[in-house]
């Protein structure tokens, strides 16, 4: 089975694993529900259209280039392969964290980043439903980064997989048994962490930047165990588009190029460690 198929099947399993397990055991009644279905489904077809398009090798092809030009960090150190795979999919998860932070933290990529957080329910397909640039962005910080740590291609694939299937899992909207979630949190992000990112509170939007591992938030201070108003009390998205039609994909497209920033979290924050 090639790269593509594989990732395809991973894809289709766990999309349809959290679809139905949402369906069965829903942590939050929701607002929309399958409304929102065909414009965040639809931004994935095109988000993958565009990247086939524009890097027809894509990330593993990158992977294969540094290692056939003895290019990046672990092509130039002696490790055992095991390790070597082991370290570049715990690194490609920080530099996914740092970009998320960044993404925050930058008007202009912020700009980008709320049409993610402009969903006004969060269950699965929020997990897939990012601007066009910005996934074309992160595209290239991942592949800058995997030729500059030689990051081999097992460990790439794998990397893809799991960053696509946890995005998928800690948006969906499942409720897990409080021990069950307590045991994951501690090592990995699940729905209930996650879910915090996605409040209008600004200072809980500024928080949990995390998707796979849960160890940064922690590290790096960003960490918020539970919402201020409770997970059924708490409302999700953007204060200012609380009413606009985010589940429309041509307001999606569009929203990046239009009105101020509103909602900026990291702004906020930046305003509340000098007011302190």
């Amino acid at each position: 089975m090639d790269e593509s198929t594989l990732r395809l099947a991973a894809f289709v399993a766990i999309f349809g694993c959290m679809a139905l397990a949402q369906t069965a055991a829903p942590r939050r009644r929701l607002r929309f529900g399958y409304r929102r279905w065909p414009a965040n489904l639809g931004i994935v077809l095109l988000n993958t259209f565009l990247v086939r398009l524009l890097f027809p090798a894509g990330a593993v092809g990158a992977a294969l280039w540094a290692d056939a030009n003895a290019v990046g960090l672990f092509n130039l150190v002696e490790l055992p392969p095991a390790a070597t795979v082991a370290l570049s999919v715990i690194l490609l998860d920080l530099i996914i964290y740092w970009q998320h932070v960044i993404f925050h933290a930058v008007p202009m990529l912020w700009r980008l980043h709320r049409v993610h957080h402009a969903d006004n329910d969060i269950d699965v397909t929020t997990g897939l439903r990012f601007h066009p640039i910005e996934i074309i962005l992160s595209m290239l910080v991942k592949i800058s980064f995997i030729i500059a740590v030689g990051a081999p291609a097992t460990a790439v694939v794998i990397f893809e997989i799991v960053l696509n299937g946890m995005a998928m899992f800690n948006h969906a909207n499942v409720r897990l048994p409080r021990q069950i979630d307590s045991a994951i949190r501690l090592l990995l992000v699940t729905p209930d962490v996650h879910r915090v990112h996605h409040s209008v509170i600004p200072a809980e939007t500024d928080s949990n930047f995390g998707f796979n591992l849960s160890i940064w938030d922690r590290i790096f201070g960003t960490w918020k165990a539970q919402p201020d108003m409770g997970h059924d009390g708490m409302t999700i998205g953007l204060t200012q588009l609380q009413h606009a039609p985010t589940h429309s994909l041509a307001f999606m497209l569009r929203l990046p190029f239009q009105g101020d920033l509103g909602q900026y979290p990291s702004s906020n924050r930046k305003k509340e460690r000098l007011d302190v």
